[in-house]
């Protein structure tokens, strides 16, 4: 079954296309199911702003749109709604409650910030000290076993900005990728930036270093689009590849997640 799980919308101030454009495409592109996952806002404690996700007062307008195209197209494809979200400790609380009072499939984790981005820079831009890797591991271990998320978005995000595949990079990735082995949760094999590569010599996720440790380690995987562009979903090329590049690296994929209890 063809299915994305990531999918973003305008409200995260990097993305393009309607709510409803989004799944005309996914229509186009011949998917079962797609499942909406915006970054999550949060209700921070201080006076800080995002500037890359919509905010708590967006929320309701987020989930009543795609609650009602959900209706207009249930004959045609399976619409799900959910956040991605980072583990913040001192937020989570409030996240819960979010999650229960809107009904919400699903939470995907995406490990951006170390607590919180308040105060710490994007791992995918500033992973460049192993003090940052240790960052990363520590959230992303963190995260995993809180026992919250479907799955692990681009868990090889850290590979986007440190300079080179290293022992440290092998042992962080060995470590989160024995967590997620242990727990049984999927990781997913972030296709997002493959038109890229096509182009550029900058570093790219899926990492192969990367994926042949969770090859190694018994991981499963899970395709994510993690789409900003209503466009992206009309291409099958990349969905294809990624299918055939875990087949060869013997990882077993899955297509679809549990949803939250009641749904």
């Amino acid at each position: 079954m063809r299915t994305n799980y990531h999918t973003h919308t305008t409200r995260c101030q990097h993305a393009t296309g309607s709510d409803e454009d989004f799944i005309v495409s996914a229509l186009k592109g011949g998917y079962q199911e797609l499942g909406f996952s915006d970054h999550t806002p949060w209700k921070y404690r201080t006076d800080y702003v995002s500037d890359i996700r919509m905010t708590p007062d967006e929320l309701p307008g987020y989930v009543e749109s795609l609650r009602s195209l959900r209706e207009k197209y249930k004959d045609r494809i399976s619409i799900k709604i959910g956040l991605e979200c980072e583990y913040f400790p001192d937020y989570i609380h409030w996240l819960k409650g979010i999650i229960k009072e809107y009904e919400l499939d699903y939470v995907i984790f995406g490990n951006h910030h170390f607590h919180s981005d308040e105060k710490f820079p994007y791992f995918g831009r500033h992973t460049d000290t192993v003090d940052m890797l240790e960052l990363y591991e520590e959230s992303a271990i963190e995260g995993m076993e809180s026992g919250m998320f479907a799955y692990m978005a681009h868990p090889d995000l850290f590979m986007r900005s440190y300079p080179q595949f290293d022992r440290h990079c092998k042992l962080i990735s060995r470590h989160i990728c024995r967590t997620a082995a242990r727990l049984g949760l999927p990781l997913e094999y972030n296709i997002a930036y493959e038109a890229e590569h096509q182009t550029s010599e900058e570093m790219h996720i899926p990492h192969p270093e990367f994926w042949k440790i969770a090859a190694n380690e018994g991981c499963t995987a899970i395709i994510g689009l993690d789409a900003h562009d209503n466009h992206a979903l009309e291409t099958p090329v990349y969905y294809d590849r990624a299918i055939q590049n875990l087949k060869s690296l013997g990882i077993k994929t899955v297509d679809t997640i549990p949803f939250l209890t009641g749904k």
